[in-house]
């Protein structure tokens, strides 16, 4: 069964699904789309990605929304700084992400719905907490009263009275400093049109009310990084439970640990700051996707360029252990169709099935209590660092067999059919296994090397244009311009003479 810590109750809970169904809510805090995406968002990225491909694994059903957001005092200065239309900025960097992020196999993402495209129910959502007494207006905005929210700082486990010192929103038109901005006055461009005159929404609202459109005003998880704890997760469930009047607005609440550069928090003006594009100028995306997930995600986790050797070596080793059973396994196979063409076996020696029977072999055995023992870590929490622990430790015992019984193959010409058995047998439920595996950790284990698929693509292409040629030689003109049009639809610009 898995449990899941729970940011709200500082605790490891059973994982039961709102309304005990299979489908689930993940909502994750997206990226203000102003600058490239530094490591930090890939660490808590991966690790919601792969919480969601565990979950899907096991069962479920996941929608998986992550907000984008679009408006905010940061991309405004950065597009004076550019000279350029804030909103072009915005989808330059939004596009950059996401490239970003498809390189590191981050690719559950259900929806990325952009803030400036939910302003009604910004609207919606600010006018009813007015309505109900939650929020006043002043000459410059329309604030939240956190004094009408006694559980504000339940998250955070900070008292309401003690909250004082920090400073959410300055302005001296609040009635108390713990106030938060709803909606920013401004007649300074870019401003958007309200019945409370112009402005801009506040960073908080912008998050419950696109939950609120897609999932209602409750669900199941909500995650982000610690930093936004306090205050924007603390004002997201103010907001929310405020103006729904039910409670709680999510019922696990996930939270991915700090990442600081050679043990100290990442900043552009200390020098450290790494994007996610120059990272990958010099590692496979998939190193640092295992450099992350080597780490439990709630777990605080120090980047260097020296921290990636050790998750480029298992990576290596991953990679060499599934190489090294197939090559094993195809090479048992051709051994049994050479020998034995008759066993009438044949469709059993194959991964897509494993071979039917119980088979007594200690290293079978050993293999199921491995399997036993990653699930087991990952039920408890996405204890993915110690799940892959038990898969690293599972290779060299893997690779001792394979390589052993090759030496032995190599030497006979013949072998008894029934010993042949128990090789494949093993071979093929490892693989299996590790087929699993990659589909929770999305490593790219099982992709064929770049170079090779580079050289498939080249020869497919030599064919299209081959057959065009021949097509525009008997006359038949439309089939060699639909071919064509489809050719340039992936960029590969072909004009005819």
């Amino acid at each position: 069964m898995l449990e899941i810590y729970n940011t709200l109750k500082r605790d490891k809970e059973l994982f039961v699904s709102e309304n005990n169904s299979k489908r689930i809510s993940l909502f994750v805090c997206g990226p203000t789309v102003y600058d490239d995406a530094h490591i930090g968002h890939g660490r808590t990225y991966i690790s919601f990605d792969l919480i969601k491909s565990y979950l899907e694994f096991i069962g479920y059903s996941v929608f998986y929304l992550e907000n984008i957001t679009d408006i905010d005092d940061k991309i405004i200065n950065r597009a004076k700084e550019k000279n350029v239309y804030y909103k072009s900025l915005a989808r330059f960097y939004e596009k950059r992400f996401k490239k970003d992020m498809e390189l590191l196999n981050v690719n559950s993402i259900n929806l990325y719905p952009r803030a400036t495209e939910h302003m009604d129910k910004i609207f919606d959502q600010i006018e009813g907490l007015i309505n109900k007494g939650f929020a006043y207006e002043t000459e410059d905005g329309i604030y939240f009263e956190v004094a009408k929210f006694p559980d504000f700082g339940k998250l955070s486990n900070q008292n309401l009275d003690k909250l004082n010192s920090h400073r959410i929103d300055v302005s001296s038109t609040k009635k108390d400093s713990k106030d938060f901005a709803l909606w920013k006055k401004t007649n300074k461009k870019p401003y958007f049109k309200s019945k409370w005159g112009n402005g801009r929404p506040g960073w908080h609202i912008e998050d419950t009310a696109i939950t609120d459109e897609y999932f209602g005003p409750q669900y199941d998880i909500h995650g982000g990084g610690l930093d936004l704890i306090f205050p924007h997760h603390e004002a997201e469930i103010a907001q929310m439970e405020s103006f729904s009047g039910k409670k709680p607005l999510v019922k696990y609440w996930m939270h991915s640990g700090f990442l600081n550069v050679d043990g100290i928090k990442m900043s552009k003006s200390l020098g450290n700051f790494i994007t996610i594009r120059k990272l990958l100028e010099d590692w496979d995306p998939m190193v640092f996707r295992l450099f992350v997930l080597s780490t439990h995600y709630r777990s605080p986790i120090d980047f260097s360029e020296k921290s990636l050797i050790q998750p480029s070596k298992n990576l290596k080793r991953l990679k060499f252990t599934v190489e090294n059973l197939t090559e094993f396994k195809n090479q048992l196979k051709e051994l049994k169709n050479n020998t034995y063409p008759n066993s009438g076996d044949g469709d059993n020696l194959d991964i897509s099935g494993c071979l039917k029977e119980d088979i007594d072999f200690e290293l079978l055995k050993r293999l199921a209590k491995v399997e036993e023992e990653f699930f087991k870590n990952m039920n408890d929490d996405f204890n993915t660092s110690r799940a892959l622990a038990v898969i690293l430790n599972f290779t060299k015992v893997i690779n001792n067999f394979v390589d052993d019984k090759k030496i032995l193959l190599n030497g006979i010409e013949k072998i008894p059919y029934e010993e042949l058995k128990i090789p494949f047998e093993f071979a093929c439920r490892s693989l299996k296994f590790l087929k699993e595996f990659e589909r929770i950790f999305k490593l790219n284990l099982f992709v064929k090397d770049i170079e090779s698929d580079n050289n498939l693509s080249e020869n497919l292409l030599d064919i299209l244009l081959d057959t065009r040629s021949k097509l525009r030689e008997e006359k038949n003109y439309e089939l060699s311009d639909y071919i064509r049009d489809q050719i340039n639809e992936l960029d590969i610009e072909i004009e005819d003479d």
